[in-house]
């Protein structure tokens, strides 16, 4: 059958996956938090949801576990309608998702976020997770600046738009729900953010003070140019990372 996400399958249908070679569990993380004034609160969530679909067909032989949809975003709190788990929270909930795998005879978990933000929550539990979890493998990609430099050369190699890249609302992410849920998108309400470079110190601060005190209102880059288009080659280009990623450690 062609369903491969868990919460759309019978109990039998999973038992009967597992029997036929299925032996990974993708667990896609999300966020819901504010995306400027043109992107919904949901777009970390969509956006993971639609990866792990991709990543697990591309790996072959995998599952794909519900999306964690709330994720650690403090930094966005500033912003009315965000929500966020505490990291200790977060972990947990990885945690207890995957704590039965391994008797429903699984033995590998592929975890990865659609929201950047988690990923120093996610670098901090990788450990103490894989530990915990035993004897299943854990294998967690949390590659923020992979992610940011694939989206680059995916929107430069569409529409020259590289620039426009920021991480957060702009013509990547923007792009990606356009290639989703195009009616998600307020297309009337496109306006750039912080348009210097995207680098650790930035991110720091961003963690530390709130993306408000580096982008007042909210986006990292530049929505305009977004397109379809632009939003199928990062959608391709984070899907190679993330199974090749997983491949390389045994997936």
């Amino acid at each position: 059958m062609d369903e491969i996400r868990f919460e759309f399958m019978t109990s039998a249908e999973i038992t009967a996956a597992v029997a036929d070679g299925a032996r990974t569990a993708v667990l896609p993380l999300g966020a819901v938090e504010q995306h400027g004034q043109h992107l919904p609160l949901s777009m970390d969530a969509d956006h993971a949801d639609e990866l792990a679909v991709r990543v697990a067909r591309r790996l072959g032989g995998a599952l794909v576990l519900p999306t964690v949809r709330v994720g650690y975003s403090p930094h966005h709190l500033g912003f009315t309608g965000t929500l966020s788990l505490r990291a200790s929270t977060l972990e947990a909930v990885c945690h207890d998702y995957c704590s039965h795998l391994a008797e429903h005879g699984f033995e590998r978990i592929v975890m990865f976020s659609g929201h950047i933000g988690n990923h120093p929550v996610m670098r901090d539990f990788e450990v103490r997770l894989a530990a915990a979890l035993a004897p299943l493998t854990v294998i967690v990609f949390s590659d923020t600046e992979a992610i940011l430099n694939a989206w680059q050369l995916a929107a430069d190699s569409v529409a020259s738009l590289g620039a426009n890249v920021g991480g957060h609302a702009d013509v990547a992410e923007t792009s990606v729900m356009l290639a989703l849920h195009p009616q998600r998108v307020r297309l009337d309400r496109f306006a750039r953010g912080y348009a210097g470079k995207v680098d650790q110190q930035l991110l720091d601060r961003a963690f530390q003070d709130g993306i408000g005190a580096v982008s007042p209102n909210g986006v990292l880059g530049d929505p305009e140019g977004a397109s379809e288009w632009i939003g199928a080659a990062c959608l391709d280009a984070v899907t190679s990372l993330i199974a090749d990623y997983a491949r390389a450690r045994g997936a």
